[in-house]
């Protein structure tokens, strides 16, 4: 079932995403009467899963579900038609119209997964609100395992203050500053300390098979008892916390972990916070020093036991506009960032690269409409800006060209064009072959 849910998000997402791109081409053109000839759904690689034509147009679906098109009249595209590029031009064709015509149209699909990705953003804002940690309320620093930190001086119980000239006010702000960590700048035990990151840290990051950063510490809150449990009549109840195991304090899971192994096949004297009130327990841990307890607890819970302070706005519709276009600005910013750590080999970034099985990760195996439109807008943007590559074959190598013609006076040759569509193709094709091989590797080696 859960396969079905993020199946399901995903194959929404990418289909409204294509759609509306594709849109913003086929708009355009049609207003500046220019013949649309298909507009695609996926690929029709031999064949169609529908296709119905209306006008001069076939609309339809194909079984192919890495993207779709709209194929245009007189435009040398993925299509390749060399026979109608031999012809004589005609009015309604693409190549008849003016260049500024031409570069609207090109330019309709970006312009509508920017746009596209905005208004999800406003309207995020007026519907959820937004709802973060304040990471200065954070009094015991954060849970940190993963190797490669730990290795670069950071332990659980650091408390990060910024990062490179980022100071941290938000627990968002941590994963957002990571990619482009240098310096961490922290506190352990209120002394002030800094963690220098090598160029590569992020190639490093994305090769660790370790996947936690800054973590959360959570207390050992009960969620429910194992029915196999050894502690299964100890009367142990959802919310409870277990604040002490032999007579040492716990505050943190974390915590209990480090203690645990030393009393393995034990009965042990355990104190539960319950209600504002302390009960004492007899609880025995099994061979592999477990208590047989699920974790419960949300972040809500969490806060009221003093934790951490949740930061919740709510914004009128006016305030969501703003609220929206600081999302989307402060996203494309970071898009363009991890793009540029990407195409630069010394920082390794292009290990982490990702293809359909990366995207199709990133949903939730639990319907939220919340992360489903979160995500969508970040696709939309990601789309957007990929589009935008000035490599022949993608929107961006289209209007390379058209910017050329328009400032030097002089159209490229059909003939080149259809050179640089081909070589743009062949790019495509190994930039989609290395990203989803490093889905494969992954999957197979981690």
């Amino acid at each position: 079932m859960e396969f079905v849910i993020k199946i399901s998000q995903f194959l929404l997402s990418l289909s409204l995403l294509i759609v509306l791109h594709e849109l913003g081409h086929f708009i355009p053109a049609k207003l500046f009467k220019t013949r649309v000839e298909k507009f695609y759904l996926f690929f029709d690689v031999k064949y169609s899963l529908f296709k119905k034509k209306i006008g001069d147009t076939v609309y339809g679906i194909g079984w192919l579900p890495l993207g779709g098109y709209v194929k245009i009249s007189g435009m040398i595209d993925e299509s390749m038609d060399k026979e109608q590029m031999a012809q004589e031009p005609q009015p309604w064709e693409f190549r008849s119209k003016p260049s500024w015509q031409r570069l609207i149209i090109m330019l309709g699909g970006v312009t509508v997964n920017f746009i596209l990705a905005a208004v999800i953003y406003i309207f995020m804002a007026f519907s959820y609100g937004d709802s973060d940690i304040d990471a200065r309320s954070i009094k015991d620093g954060y849970l940190i395992t993963n190797p490669l930190l730990i290795e670069y001086g950071l332990q659980t119980g650091d408390n990060i203050t910024a990062i490179n000239e980022h100071e941290i006010i938000k627990y968002s702000d941590l994963r957002k500053h990571l990619i482009e960590a240098q310096v961490v700048s922290f506190e352990r035990d209120g002394v002030p300390m800094t963690a220098t990151f090598p160029e590569n840290f992020l190639g490093q990051l994305s090769s660790s098979k370790s996947r936690s950063f800054f973590e959360l510490r959570q207390p050992f809150m009960v969620g429910s008892v194992e029915e196999t449990s050894l502690n299964k009549d100890q009367d142990l109840q959802a919310g409870d916390v277990i604040t002490s195991l032999a007579n040492t304090p716990i505050k943190y899971y974390d915590e209990f972990e480090a203690l645990a192994p030393a009393y393995k096949g034990q009965m042990v004297n355990a104190t539960v916070l319950r209600d504002g009130k302390t009960i004492n327990k007899l609880l025995r841990l099994d061979a592999d020093g477990k208590l047989g307890i699920y974790r419960g607890g949300n972040y809500s819970d969490i806060q009221d036991l003093g934790y951490y302070k949740i930061v919740e706005n709510s914004y009128t519709f006016s305030e969501s506009v703003g609220v929206g276009l600081d999302r989307f600005t402060s996203q494309m910013s970071s898009y363009w960032g991890q793009l540029k750590l990407i195409f630069s080999p010394s920082t390794g970034a292009y290990k982490g690269v990702g293809g359909f099985k990366a995207i199709f990760d990133i949903f939730p195996d639990t319907w939220s409409w919340e992360a489903f439109w979160g995500i969508t807008a970040f696709l939309s943007i990601m789309l957007g800006v990929l589009n935008l590559l000035p490599i022949p074959a993608l929107d961006g190598g289209h209007v390379m060209f058209l910017i050329y013609e328009m400032v030097s006076g002089r159209k490229p040759s059909d003939k080149f064009m259809e050179y640089a569509q081909t070589a743009g193709f062949f790019i495509l094709i190994a930039l989609v072959l290395f990203a989803n091989g490093n889905d494969i590797f992954k999957a197979v080696f981690d």
